[in-house]
């Protein structure tokens, strides 16, 4: 199954970035480039997805999108997209 969830990117005074998804409560990210930013976003992004389908009634919270999303001046915003593959014996 595919999620997709927009993720903010900020730079950091150390020239670093930092990430976080305004739909997914406390999942953060952070990287010394862009790209290693946005593979640890995913990352991150994936886990957080992973603990939720965990519980025993799980709640993904709704979309954002990216016009609705309060920004910074140099924000970047991108949508992180993660495949779950779910095994055989999952329940729906």
């Amino acid at each position: 199954m595919k999620f997709i969830y927009p993720a903010v990117f900020r730079k950091t005074e150390s020239g670093g970035y930092s990430a976080f998804f305004p739909d997914l409560e406390c999942c953060e990210a952070a990287g010394d480039t862009l790209d290693e930013a946005i593979d640890n976003a995913n990352e991150a992004a994936r886990n957080w997805i992973n603990v939720e389908l965990e519980e025993e009634e799980p709640s993904l919270p709704y979309v954002s999108d990216i016009s609705d999303i309060s920004t910074e001046d140099g924000d970047i915003v991108r949508n992180i997209c993660v495949n779950i593959r779910f095994y055989e014996g999952w329940d729906e």
